[in-house]
C-alpha cells in the first residue's frame, strides 16, 4: 500500500476531535487486457487506414472511450447494414456470432476482429461442447452482446439462464448430457450459486476446464470484497451498460456498504458523501484511469485529503494484437 498524504486532517468543532477523510483506492482497478487490446485496435486502424473506421456497437462498454474515439473518426453502428460495403469494420471486445461473420463476407466487408481473447476461449468451448453431442447452458445475462455472440455458435443447443427459477425451470433432451458455459464478467458468488444448481440438477453436468470468469473481473470483485469493510461508501467508476462495474456494485451493497456506479465524478451526488470519513473508489475493466483521477480529485476538493492506494494483488496480463493488425502496421508506409 502506498499512502499520500495530501491535506490536513478535519477538526470537529464541538469537541476537538481529528476525523481523518480519506481514499481507498483500489487496485487493480480499470482497464483488463481485453479493453486495452480493443482501444489499441481502433486506434491503430484509424492511423494506419485513416477514418472513417466502422465498429460493430460499442468497442467497449464505456461512454467516455466511445465518445472519444468517435472524435477521432470511429463510427459506431449496431449491425453490418449500415456499414458501406467493401469498408472496414471491427468487431468489438463482446466478440460476435457465425450469423455476424457470414453476413460481413456476404457484404465484402473488410473485418478486423476485436474480441477478447478470454470471451473466444468461451466460444471455442460452445463448439466442443456442441459438436459433442451436449446440451448446452450459457450461464449471463441474455441481452447482453457477449451472450448473444457465445449462444450464436450453438444456437440449436444452447440455453441462456439468468435466475435459480431459470434453472429449476430447464428441460434438455438428455439429462446426462448437459454442459454449462459463463459469461466472462459475471460476479463470482452469482455463478458459483448458479453453477451449484446446476449440478444439483444435472448431477452429470459437465463444465470448463478454467473458469469462463475472466481474471480482470475476479480482481476488481476480490480487491472490493477485501476493502469494503473497511469504508463507509464504494464509488465504482463504469458506465451503466457495463456488466463487470455494475457486478462490483453488487458485491459491495452485498456486503452491507453502500456502492453507487458514477460514469465520471460529475455524477456524484454531495448527500452520499454526509457523515462518510472513508470513500473506497474503484473501476470497472472498461473505465479509463482519467476518469478515476477526477474522481480522487473531486473527493479532495471535499475533505478527503487523505489517498491510500491498496494493491490486493498485482495484476500484469497482456494479449497480442490480432494478425489483421499487425500486418496492417508491418506494410504501413514510413512516415
Amino acid at each position: 500500500m502506498t499512502t499520500t498524504a495530501l491535506d490536513h486532517p478535519a477538526v470537529n468543532q464541538t469537541d476537538n476531535t481529528v476525523t481523518t477523510k480519506r481514499v481507498l483506492l483500489l487496485k487493480p482497478r480499470g482497464f483488463c487486457a481485453g479493453v486495452v487490446r480493443a482501444i489499441d485496435i481502433v486506434q491503430i486502424a484509424l492511423e494506419t487506414f485513416g477514418a472513417p473506421i466502422y465498429v460493430r456497437k460499442e468497442i467497449v462498454h464505456n461512454s467516455y472511450v466511445v465518445t472519444d474515439l468517435a472524435k477521432k473518426g470511429a463510427i459506431f453502428v449496431n449491425e453490418l447494414d449500415e456499414v458501406p460495403e467493401g469498408a472496414r469494420v471491427i468487431y468489438s471486445a463482446h466478440g460476435v456470432s457465425p450469423a455476424v461473420r457470414q453476413r460481413a463476407k456476404e457484404r465484402g466487408l473488410k473485418v478486423v476482429d476485436a474480441t477478447c481473447p478470454l470471451v473466444t476461449k468461451v466460444h471455442v468451448e460452445a463448439i466442443k461442447f456442441a459438436k459433442q453431442g451436449y446440451s448446452l447452458v450459457l450461464v449471463g445475462h441474455r441481452d447482453h452482446e457477449e451472450v448473444e455472440g457465445t449462444q450464436g455458435e450453438a444456437p440449436d443447443v444452447t440455453q441462456v439462464v439468468s435466475t435459480l427459477e431459470e434453472v429449476a425451470a430447464l428441460v434438455v433432451p438428455d439429462p446426462n448430457k448437459v454442459a454449462y458455459l459463463t459469461q466472462t464478467t459475471l460476479s463470482l458468488d452469482e455463478a458459483r450459486y448458479m453453477i451449484e444448481a446446476l449440478k444439483a440438477k444435472f448431477p452429470n453436468i459437465v463444465g470448463p476446464h478454467a473458469q469462463d470468469i475472466c481474471y480482470a473481473t475476479e480482481n476488481r470483485q476480490v480487491a472490493v470484497k477485501n476493502v469494503a469493510h473497511g469504508a463507509d461508501l464504494v464509488l465504482v467508476v463504469g458506465s451503466k451498460n457495463s456488466s463487470n462495474s455494475n457486478r462490483l456494485v453488487e458485491v459491495s451493497k452485498n456486503l452491507d456498504t453502500n456502492s453507487y456506479l458514477i460514469d465520471s465524478a460529475d455524477a456524484i451526488q454531495p448527500e452520499w458523501l454526509d457523515g462518510v470519513n472513508t470513500v473506497a473508489v474503484t473501476a470497472g475493466a472498461s473505465a479509463p484511469e482519467v476518469l478515476v483521477k477526477d474522481v480522487v480529485e473531486y473527493l479532495q476538493t471535499m475533505g478527503y485529503g487523505d489517498v491510500d492506494e491498496v494493491e490486493v494483488m498485482p495484476e500484469n496480463v497482456r494479449f497480442g494484437l490480432p494478425p489483421e493488425i499487425v500486418q496492417a502496421i508491418a506494410s504501413a508506409p514510413a512516415r
